[in-house]
């Protein structure tokens, strides 16, 4: 694993050239792993929506309670343990790699703060498609630009702090 984050390192760190006047190296990592997790995401969340899902309710049945799941809420119950994991460790071993925190309290911590943007997509999108009437992939692209600054400095401040 560390084999692959030093490759990525130099990969981001090549295409930082340009910016490097612009930006700090960590703001431009977490830009470029950040973009990379998020292209993932609504790639995954078109894919699951249109072709696994099919635009139907998924119902679950347990002995306790039967839930039905909007097509646009089963897609992102889906595609969100994905994410989180490709975002950690991008987070651990790309961008926050200076982080002196035990690897289970930058992960407890990664999660609460995905949880909070977890909240956010999830209202969002109750929002934007089942009462604006918007389109999902849409949608969650435009919540999707509210959460990155809202992780960013909970990532940088709180769960890979220095």
């Amino acid at each position: 694993m560390q084999k692959i984050a030093q490759f990525i390192i130099k990969i981001v760190d090549f295409c930082y050239k340009p910016f490097q006047k612009l930006l700090p190296l960590q703001i431009f990592r977490y830009g470029f792993c950040g973009g990379g997790n998020m292209v993932l995401d609504w790639v995954l969340y078109f894919f699951i929506y249109n072709f696994v899902i099919g635009h139907d309710l998924i119902y679950i049945y347990t002995p306790i309670q039967s839930l039905c799941l909007t097509p646009h809420i089963a897609s992102l119950c889906i595609v969100f343990p994905i994410t989180l994991l490709t975002g950690f460790w991008l987070n651990k071993y790309v961008t926050f790699t200076h982080s002196t925190l035990a690897s289970q309290k930058q992960l407890f911590r990664y999660v609460l703060i995905v949880i909070v943007n977890l909240a956010i997509n999830y209202f969002g999108l109750k929002l934007c498609v089942e009462c604006f009437g918007w389109y999902p992939t849409p949608s969650k692209m435009l919540i999707t630009v509210f959460t990155v600054l809202i992780s960013f400095l909970g990532q940088k401040y709180f769960s890979f702090r220095e």
